[in-house]
């Protein structure tokens, strides 16, 4: 469950990632960077929720749990139960 989970949080951060591309390219963004030296705020938070949503897609969709040796034993940790 937490693999499709993961794997739906991975896919709304690239469509966020690319509406903010897009968004930086549109008209209104490139006069607020004309006038303001930034690209819209729009933009801007589009961007950011799209890589949030990126990491915590690839955070909830390894969450399977690592194996890494510790001595003659080996260790089971599992990483991100939080989704």
């Amino acid at each position: 469950m937490q693999n499709v989970i993961g794997m739906a949080f991975l896919v709304v951060g690239v469509v966020l990632i690319i509406f903010g591309m897009q968004a930086s390219a549109s008209l209104g963004s490139r006069l607020s960077e004309l006038f303001t030296g930034a690209p819209s705020d729009r933009t801007i938070w589009l961007l950011i929720a799209g890589v949030a949503a990126a990491i915590l897609g690839l955070g909830c969709g390894s969450s399977d749990g690592a194996k890494r040796s510790k001595g003659p034993h080996t260790v089971w940790t599992s990483l991100g139960d939080g989704c």
